[in-house]
């Protein structure tokens, strides 16, 4: 890296200034919206918006009347507020074709997960993949480090 790249990285992140490509690469995350942690929190962990680009939100915020086999539907301002929030702060990746709807889909999570093997996400207390909370015992508050990661048996 040459050293006017060292330099604009550095007081980028010395401002505190980050891109939500950059958020998506860190363990914790801000859960600071209380409609976002609310209404999404109510069914499963509400998932940081960083983990998916806008166009997968404005797909999954778009039909919550048929949200992944239940009628999630919100008020329109609700709904409205959410959607204004995950484009906020959705991350910058995109992909070709249709938007991924499901984050277990997600080049990312499938790298962040490779070493996981399918009988692992099938034991009892995990269910599935996107069952984040059965080992990040920090997601509901945003927190995904390894360091709080506890595999159920």
């Amino acid at each position: 890296m040459n050293r006017s790249k060292i330099l604009l990285v550095g007081a980028t992140l010395a401002a505190g200034i980050t891109t939500p490509a950059a958020l998506a690469d860190q363990e914790r995350f801000a859960m600071t919206h209380p409609t976002w942690n609310e209404e999404c929190g109510s069914c499963h962990v509400a998932y940081p918006p960083q983990l998916l680009p806008a166009a997968s939100w404005e797909a999954l915020l778009g039909d919550l009347g048929n949200h992944f086999g239940s009628d999630a539907s919100l008020d329109p301002a609700t709904a409205a507020e959410l959607l204004a929030y995950a484009r906020m702060h959705a991350s910058a990746r995109t992909a070709a074709g249709e938007p991924t709807l499901r984050i277990t889909r997600t080049r990312w999570f499938l790298h962040e997960h490779d070493e996981i093997g399918p009988a692992t996400w099938q034991r009892p207390a995990i269910g599935s993949p996107a069952n984040c909370a059965a080992c990040h015992r920090g997601a509901d508050s945003g927190d995904y480090s390894e360091r709080r990661i506890k595999i159920p048996r």
